[in-house]
């Protein structure tokens, strides 16, 4: 699929989808002209239809490239690996930082594309979505040592319970229209991280 995208050079190919991310994730799915999306990516729009056939190929192409890119860096980090969860988040959080360099609208277009209500892409974005939330839980999960937290845990609601926290975090920083400050995220979730500890690893 998609084999005269990924023909391009990676140059190409990342100039497509960092223009994609941005007119995206300024504006509904209905509100977000092809034209704008070749404009930003110095081609014309035409050629971005010989790369994508119609809109909605387009968005749901930007929307899996999110989670493979994601996992992609995790595990490239070593998230998935460690059985110290909060070691392996940490790993996360630099993994997405580095994320952000290469992709600077990538989390703002997720977080709009998760809420977005147009039924031409809503359903297929929720399942994919569940689909790979399952899977990245289950590989954090999968080496995980519950004995490093409190007695009587219930280890996958805390997962949720931080997930969401995150998400949320997000969703705020994209509201206010001011884009993600790299640093203050990394501020932010380092002090999430050192609170997360204090309630919930076993203390000795």
């Amino acid at each position: 699929m998609n084999e005269k995208f990924f023909s391009l050079p990676e140059e190409k190919q990342q100039a497509i989808l960092n223009a994609g991310f941005r007119v995206f994730s300024q504006n509904a799915y209905g509100n977000s002209p092809m034209r704008e999306i070749a404009e930003e990516a110095g081609i014309s729009k035409s050629l971005l239809f010989h790369y994508f056939r119609n809109k909605k190929e387009l968005y749901l192409f930007l929307w899996d490239s999110c989670a493979r890119t994601t996992i992609e860096y995790l595990t490239r980090y070593g998230c998935y690996g460690d059985s110290d969860l909060f070691t392996a988040m940490e790993r996360g959080m630099r993994a997405k930082m580095e994320i952000i360099r290469r992709y600077p609208d990538m989390a703002s277009f997720t977080i709009r594309a998760f809420y977005e209500k147009d039924e031409e892409v809503s359903a297929a974005v929720q399942e994919s979505y569940h689909r790979y939330f399952n899977l990245k839980e289950d590989q954090t999960r999968l080496n995980m040592d519950p004995g490093q937290f409190v007695p009587g845990l219930d280890i996958g609601m805390m997962y949720r319970e931080m997930y969401w926290a995150s998400e949320g975090y997000l969703w705020e920083m994209v509201q206010r229209g001011q884009g993600v400050d790299m640093d203050r995220m990394e501020r932010d979730f380092g002090k999430l991280i050192e609170f997360w500890k204090s309630i919930y690893l076993r203390k000795e």
